[in-house]
């Protein structure tokens, strides 16, 4: 089940959606196990960090421009932005190390 709290970006939405705060985005391909393994975690970060943290995801395939642009070569890539800037990113499908990221960054 989906988080509706998880915002789906694209490269029209992306630079206005991290420019300000802190932003985690997950880039994913629907064909992708890893990726579909960590959503679960990536809908309860949505959750419970609501008003701190904006969580967002790229699909790769639809968006590869994204993907090149910010050198994603393997997924999950998740990303954390502040204010527009990357300053964390983890490659993998390891829930604790994503939770861990969020943590470092919450506000």
């Amino acid at each position: 089940m989906a988080s509706e709290k998880v915002i789906h970006l694209n490269e029209s939405t992306f630079d206005n959606q991290i420019q300000s705060g802190v932003s985690l985005v997950d880039f994913w391909a629907s064909w992708c196990a890893p990726c579909r393994a960590l959503a679960p975690t990536i809908d309860k970060l949505a959750e419970s960090y609501e008003g701190q943290v904006k969580i967002t995801k790229v699909d790769v395939d639809q968006n590869p421009g994204l993907a090149a642009r910010f050198g994603v070569r393997g997924i999950p890539t998740v990303l954390v932005f502040k204010d527009g800037e990357t300053v964390d990113s983890f490659v993998g499908n390891d829930p604790r190390q994503v939770e861990q990221l969020v943590e470092r960054h919450a506000n």
